[in-house]
């Protein structure tokens, strides 16, 4: 960790090392003085950034060492995250104005753009006008950052739902949020937006939730049995922290009987995964105890009068529909005629003229 933040101030020390051997090697020089101007201009400017790069790097610093003293990675991590926010944002904002102030003082030691530095560091004029309104989304989101760092709405690694997305607060930047949702996606949020417009926090104050479970049963369940076994579930998981457990009937149709369950855990995530071993739980012992209490439709059959007379009616065995002529076939019309000509043998013989004498 020393190691690191020396490292750190390897590059602004040699920059000064630098500056002030060419400013003694300019003295021992022999040369004009517009020379002499233009060669002292230019180490100033160098001066007033390296004077900034120092700034900036004793800033990172002392942010690395205040924030040294907190962990975030342990169960009760509220104290830490309110730092880690803090530090964070005040130090994007702060490394902004130090580069702000310093391009606008090199700026100023040129005679050219001097009036620009001057605008840049009051803010006024028509340059400066301009730049604002060009810049009005970024200074928006800085002014914002200020205000979150000392209100605190938000923090690393909170729980929100921002957007309709549930996630924790992953990286809290100078123009923006990321959030980093439940299934690993990444949710890039304006900083601003979480003044402008509502979200769920939930652990703002603590991680600790209450999570519920709704069961939606026959009325033949045993509440006093159902109650025993979920109070048995929830005491036995290592995921219940001990403080909330509740059982209770909250409504009551022709249909059926809603049951709530109350449980509380430390943080989001072992809420949501106690809710779903309750509900496993719960299922396998209403199907295995109470199988009668499992969701049904009920369905009662009335007899109508006169529903007996119509019922008989229409068992009774109907007689089969009579033959048409059309319908018997070629073979039994042949058959037919056949049968007449055996019993008329004389109608089918050609007639004979009758002569007479």
């Amino acid at each position: 960790m020393r190691r690191a933040l020396l490292i750190r101030t390897r590059g602004p020390v040699q920059l000064g090392l630098m500056i002030l051997a060419l400013a003694l090697a300019t003295d021992a020089l022999d040369l004009t003085g517009r020379e002499t101007r233009f060669i002292q201009s230019l180490l100033t400017i160098a001066f007033i950034g390296c004077l900034s790069w120092v700034l900036k790097v004793a800033l990172d610093i002392w942010i690395a060492l205040h924030l040294k003293r907190y962990r975030i990675d342990v169960e009760d991590n509220l104290l830490a995250r309110k730092h880690i926010t803090q530090s964070r944002i005040l130090q994007r904002v702060g490394t902004v104005l130090i580069f702000v102030v310093g391009f606008a003082t090199a700026l100023m030691m040129i005679d050219g753009v001097r009036q620009y530095g001057v605008s840049l560091l009051a803010s006024a004029g028509a340059a400066g006008l301009i730049i604002g309104l060009a810049l009005q989304p970024v200074l928006r989101n800085l002014i914002a950052g200020i205000q979150i760092a000392l209100t605190q709405p938000i923090r690393v690694d909170d729980a929100v739902i921002v957007e309709g997305e549930w996630g924790n607060i992953e990286e809290i930047t100078a123009t923006y949020v990321v959030v980093r949702i439940w299934d690993r996606r990444r949710l890039v949020v304006p900083l601003h937006h979480f003044l402008d417009q509502p979200f769920q926090n939930w652990t703002r104050r603590d991680a600790a939730l209450i999570g519920s479970v709704m069961l939606y049963l026959d009325h033949e369940v045993s509440i006093p049995d159902l109650r025993r076994e979920a109070e048995r579930v929830v005491k036995a998981s290592p995921l219940w922290d001990g403080e909330v457990f509740v059982l209770q009937v909250t409504d009551f149709t022709e249909s059926q009987v809603e049951v709530r369950i109350l449980a509380s855990a430390s943080h989001a995530g072992k809420a949501f995964d106690l809710r779903c071993h309750v509900r496993e739980a719960l299922l396998a012992y209403l199907q295995a105890e109470q199988p009668w209490a499992l969701p049904k439709t009920r369905a009662d059959v009335v007899s109508m009068p006169g529903a007996a007379q119509v019922d008989a009616e229409m068992r009774k065995p109907r007689p089969a529909p009579a033959t048409e002529p059309d319908e018997a076939g070629p073979q039994a019309v042949l058959s037919d005629l056949v049968d007449q000509k055996t019993e008329n043998p004389q109608r089918g013989a050609p007639r004979t003229p009758k002569v007479e004498g």
